[in-house]
């Protein structure tokens, strides 16, 4: 149940997503990996939404150079841990939900554990080995991964539902090679902005999920345009399939 004061908190948005649509998002558990250029957009609009426990890992501290883009972050936290200041920040910003932070970096070892009962796994990454091993978390546990990555004014944002959707392997069979690349602070903060929409369709079970399309945005030409993508029988991650769940229902 909502409480008075959350009531009053998502007023304006209980007129769209309705009550029960809002006891939804407070019921989620979203995992998000990464408080960098995505991470920071996605975990404050997530926590302005009302979504009940945000976990965060990351394992970074924050740079004179990350301030562009990671917005969480401000100048008196260089050389504090990423994680300290996502938590100061967003348990600020909306002290009615619960805010989780893990100092530590995703490998194959801790990946399945991290994510533990999440519903949900928002990546916010800059690497494809890490993004590999959240995608074979998400189809391992049966819960959707919505990815977005960018790269200068570029960028690109899916939703991967388990055993329905093409899922993140399916769709990029081979990492590119490794880079240091640019990135100008408005393209993290639009497709935040999308996978975050993303996560609020799923659990009020409204609207058409990027599922099976791979949206790509050309911030130099202001083009939005999707590519549609679908599931590889042979892959080695979700080739033997899985068990459908329907957007919007959590196990």
């Amino acid at each position: 149940m909502l409480s008075e004061s959350e009531l009053d908190r998502y007023k304006r948005q209980i007129l769209f997503f309705g009550e029960e649509g809002q006891e939804n998002l407070k019921k989620a558990h979203i995992f998000i990996a990464g408080a960098g250029g995505l991470g920071c957009p996605i975990s404050i609009y997530l926590a302005v939404a009302g979504i009940g426990t945000i976990t965060v890992v990351d394992k970074d501290v924050v740079e004179l150079t990350n301030l562009n883009r990671q917005i969480l972050h401000y100048d008196r936290d260089i050389g504090k841990k990423k994680t300290a200041s996502a938590e100061e920040k967003l348990i600020a910003i909306n002290p009615d939900i619960n805010i989780r932070v893990i100092d530590t970096t995703i490998d194959e070892t801790n990946v399945t554990r991290l994510v533990g009962r999440s519903d949900g796994i928002v990546d916010a990454l800059d690497n494809f080995p890490t993004r590999y091993l959240l995608n074979e978390a998400a189809v391992k546990k049966n819960i959707p991964l919505f990815h977005g990555a960018i790269r200068g004014l570029n960028g690109q944002a899916t939703t991967i539902i388990p055993g329905t959707t093409a899922c993140f392997k399916c769709i990029f069979p081979h990492a590119p090679p490794k880079e240091v690349f640019p990135v100008v602070g408005v393209t993290p903060g639009l497709i935040a902005m999308v996978q975050a929409t993303e996560v609020l369709k799923f659990f009020v079970n409204d609207g058409s999920l990027l599922t099976n399309r791979l949206f790509l945005w050309d911030g130099l030409g202001a083009i939005a345009e999707e590519i549609t993508v679908e599931r590889n029988p042979d892959c080695t991650v979700c080739g033997t399939g899985k068990t459908k769940i329907p957007a919007g229902k959590k196990k």
